[in-house]
């Protein structure tokens, strides 16, 4: 793996989404809802966080009714629940930066859930801004190798705004700042390539590498974070071979 997205890319290549569909469903319609509620529209050419929410629960092959019940209750045409937005910040086993978004309708229930998860599995909560200086907002796309040439996705993807892309193994990284990258995942659909990951994330800027028993942990400790009902998204820079993945999962 490279040094830009462990987490994200790691997930892409071994499908571990697939495994999880239903509770991947559940964090995705509290996106849309909270997305259609806090951009004050269900017009997704109005608002692009609800747009972006959208587009991540059709690539997971989200029924339309689903998507189109949770508009509606984030804009409030349906009753839904009143959820709440928290970002906390901690670090793993061997020192790695963690960073979780939370989506939650019970704030105190959320924290003491993510807090005995960082303690049981050998990390630890932070102070705010602790580790939120690591990592920076980019949109991130992975593309197979075997789909397209290096010379082909470069001309497609930074003529569409891409900031870089990059080798990692057998897939291409495409990485470009938040506001491009509906353009540029717009001009890779449009020239027919496929891509196994597209969405904006948290990319670390330096990372940690893990190895051993505490790889095996952070492995476990993110697995354990992403499972969480409360939690919506982790991100870290730990650095971890596709081995130990393999191993531990």
């Amino acid at each position: 793996m490279s040094g830009h997205s462990k987490w994200s890319s790691i997930k892409h290549k071994k499908g571990a989404a697939d495994a999880k569909r239903g509770k991947i469903f559940t964090k995705l319609i509290k996106e849309i809802t909270i997305a259609a509620r806090m951009g004050g529209s269900g017009d997704l050419t109005a608002n692009p966080r609800l747009r972006t929410a959208v587009l991540a629960a059709k690539a997971e092959n989200m029924p339309k009714d689903n998507i189109e019940r949770a508009i509606k209750k984030g804009t409030g045409e349906l009753e839904g629940v009143n959820y709440e937005e928290n970002i906390y910040e901690g670090y793993g086993p061997g020192g790695a930066a963690v960073l979780v978004e939370s989506l939650t309708d019970n704030k105190n229930r959320a924290v003491a859930e993510i807090r005995h998860i960082f303690a049981k599995r050998g990390g630890g909560l932070g102070e705010n801004g602790c580790v939120a200086w690591m990592f920076h907002k980019k949109g991130y796309i992975n593309a197979d190798k075997k789909a397209v040439s290096e010379e082909k996705l470069m001309e497609i993807t930074l003529d569409a705004g891409a900031e870089d892309v990059r080798e990692d193994g057998d897939t291409f990284e495409i990485i470009t700042a938040p506001e491009d990258f509906e353009a540029v995942k717009s001009a890779l659909d449009k020239a027919s390539i496929p891509y196994t990951g597209a969405e904006v994330t948290m990319l670390p800027k330096t990372t940690a590498n893990l190895e051993g028993k505490e790889a095996e942990q952070m492995v476990r400790l993110m697995e354990a974070l992403e499972d969480c009902d409360d939690v919506q998204k982790v991100y870290t820079n730990a650095d971890i071979s596709d081995e130990v993945f393999e191993s531990v999962s």
